[in-house]
């Protein structure tokens, strides 16, 4: 493999391709068009995918998925994440007020 060769498969790993075309081999047997095989093809591709994890992207893509995934689940674990949010929002609240208090105490 030559340095073109390698710098396309590095830049391809960090692309968004179409996880139907990447994961051929693993869908042998499978209809393309099948909603069920779509959806197996786009979790292999949530597993397998790589990006830069100490960048604000990938923070922010991080939390996309964890957003998506709140979304697709149901019952328990849909309210767990639901949870999980509020007690993070709250908290955040908690200091953004604590903090004001702090400033106004300090400045008056």
């Amino acid at each position: 493999m030559d340095s073109d060769d390698a710098r396309r498969h590095e830049m391809n790993a960090f692309s968004p391709a179409a996880p139907s075309d990447r994961f051929t081999e693993d869908l042998i047997g499978l209809d393309r068009d099948d909603p069920e095989a779509m959806a197996f093809a786009a979790h292999l591709d949530r597993m397998e995918r790589r990006r830069p994890d100490m960048t604000i992207e990938g923070s922010l893509s991080a939390l996309e998925e964890f957003t998506d995934s709140a979304n697709r689940a149901g019952g328990g674990r849909r309210l767990v994440a639901v949870v999980v949010v509020t007690l993070i929002l709250t908290a955040f609240l908690l200091l953004v007020w604590h903090i004001l208090v702090l400033a106004s105490t300090v400045l008056f």
